[in-house]
């Protein structure tokens, strides 16, 4: 307990940055996914194309290989002085949206031909398709995926600590340096990652039966 109450301070900026990191790496992962499964179902072969090449490249590359990437390459060729914390946050968002985006994808495909079908028969585009007819049924059907997904993402932002971003594991890294017994630290640093998907798997599960799909 000595070891959260003399350092509450950093433990709670360390809770804020994980909280942080994580709700930005959401936002990013889950637009830019859901946009990539739109190319990934797009009649448009190059949009297809890039939608199988990004995820296909995102998914199969190791995230801490991603982050190195981010942080000692990005800010060389295109974006000097970039924050870690933004650094951290694209890094996240980008290799979480490869997932997020099959998980869409295979909502999608969950939905009738027939109904993209009559969609585009009454003169509908794909885009309007995709957006009024099918992402809505879609939906449903992947909260659950989503949930794990989103919970794998806060565990993965520990990854970030080892970057210079302010967040729970970074804490943990402190208090080692300061010599602190390092099994307490553990306690806290994981009660502070359950507190995060806790709340996460409830908020789904709230969505889950607001759109009526609890099984």
């Amino acid at each position: 307990m000595n070891v959260l109450l003399d350092n509450f301070p950093e433990f709670r900026d360390g809770f804020i940055g994980t909280v942080s990191i994580t709700a930005i790496s959401s936002v990013i992962a889950l637009v830019l996914g859901v946009v990539i499964a739109g190319f990934r179902v797009s009649p448009v072969p190059p949009l297809r194309y890039f939608g199988t090449a990004w995820v296909t490249l995102m998914r199969n590359t190791p995230l801490t290989l991603l982050f190195l990437i981010f942080f000692f390459v990005v800010p060389e060729i295109l974006f000097p002085g970039m924050s870690p914390f933004v650094l951290g946050s694209l890094a996240l968002g980008f290799y979480t949206s490869s997932f997020v985006c099959e998980a869409v994808r295979s909502g999608i495909n969950t939905v009738p031909l027939g109904q993209a079908e009559a969609a585009r028969s009454i003169g509908m585009t794909f885009a309007q398709t995709l957006r009024i007819v099918v992402l809505p049924q879609a939906t449903r059907t992947v909260i659950a995926p989503m949930s794990s997904i989103f919970i794998a993402l806060t565990k993965n932002s520990a990854i970030a600590g080892a970057f210079s971003v302010t967040e729970l594991f970074g804490w943990q890294k402190l208090m080692s340096d300061r010599g602190y017994d390092i099994v307490p630290v553990f306690i806290w640093v994981a009660l502070g990652y359950l507190v995060v998907t806790f709340t996460i798997s409830g908020l789904f599960r709230l969505l889950e039966r607001r759109m009526e799909v609890a099984r």
